[in-house]
């Protein structure tokens, strides 16, 4: 698996990111195998959110890996807090309450990792500032990020905020594009050049902060996938395409498209199929020309000005 540096911290992580919001819908035995099995493919950051099925992703995960001092070096453990049942929530209390509670789901000590789970409007920047020193000192999280913001949210962090934010956890997929697509689009007057995030991809890069894609398989708002999807034909016929060329699945394909941005881009992968996430973890090696991935986004319905 190849490796890629998180944001401006020091830690050296795999490129693609096993998501584990799906891990409860395996039986103990099948939890085992595939997270060992990620191991296997150098597939060792995992991410996590304190919601994910109400705190039960976190607890069958360190039991599936059979947490202990060894295996806790040799992977890397991501959460996400701020999400509560109605509400949005990035007060100091429920900050170090979830963080608490997820080292304890998961059999750690510490988080390397600490995303907030969209912006809460209601945030006081002074107050998560507290709760991540708090959180840096005892050792509980050693780096911050956050999730689905946009760069002047970001910035409202960091008026109080004095550790950097290494990632940002945002949807992104072939056909979830708004980001990339807008920047071709500039300053014309169709769908395509609203810019709906604040510029948050070159942002990214301009900040060196970690672009996290979730749902990369994803149209619309988990819609469903497009891959195999009689909706895409002319997508699914580029990208199988070049699928045929590199002698890879379509899977592959898929996520090579967004490793292939020089955001260098970590992709969340949902899967609980060993064979999709091996698929996944192969796209690190391939590196798709200029006009393949051009080929790919215009097939996908996107227009070049």
């Amino acid at each position: 698996m190849r490796t890629m540096k998180l944001g401006k911290s020091n830690l050296e992580v795999p490129v693609v990111s096993v998501g584990c919001m799906r891990i409860n819908s395996l039986e103990k035995a099948e939890a085992e195998h595939f997270v060992h099995s990620a191991l296997e493919l150098g597939a060792n950051f995992f991410d996590h959110a304190d919601i994910y099925g109400g705190g039960t992703c976190e607890e069958i995960f360190s039991e599936a890996i059979h947490m202990n001092d060894d295996i806790r070096e040799e992977i890397f453990l991501q959460s996400k807090c701020g999400i509560r049942k109605g509400i949005f929530d990035f007060s100091k209390e429920h900050i170090l309450e979830s963080v608490d509670g997820s080292l304890k789901r998961l059999k750690t000590d510490y988080l390397d990792i600490l995303l907030l789970h969209r912006p809460d409007t209601l945030v006081d920047p002074e107050e998560v500032a507290e709760a991540f020193d708090i959180l840096e000192r005892s050792g509980k999280v050693r780096h911050f990020g956050v999730s689905n913001q946009n760069p002047m949210q970001i910035e409202l962090l960091k008026k109080s905020v004095k550790q950097t934010i290494v990632a940002n956890q945002l949807q992104l997929s072939i056909t979830n594009a708004n980001m990339i697509s807008n920047g071709f689009n500039v300053n014309m007057e169709n769908d395509a050049a609203v810019n709906r995030d604040g510029s948050i991809l070159d942002y990214c890069r301009l900040n060196d902060i970690t672009i996290q894609p979730w749902s990369p398989f994803q149209y619309g708002f988990f819609e469903g996938v497009f891959l195999d999807n009689d909706k895409f034909p002319e997508l699914n016929q580029k990208i199988n395409e070049v699928a045929n060329k590199y002698e890879v699945s379509n899977t592959t394909i898929a996520i090579a498209w967004l490793l292939r941005h020089p955001a260098n881009m970590q992709p969340v992968i949902g899967t609980m199929n060993e064979v999709r996430l091996k698929d996944c973890c192969k796209a690190s090696e391939i590196l798709l020309s200029r006009e393949e991935w051009y080929g790919i986004y215009r097939a996908a319905g996107n227009v070049l000005p």
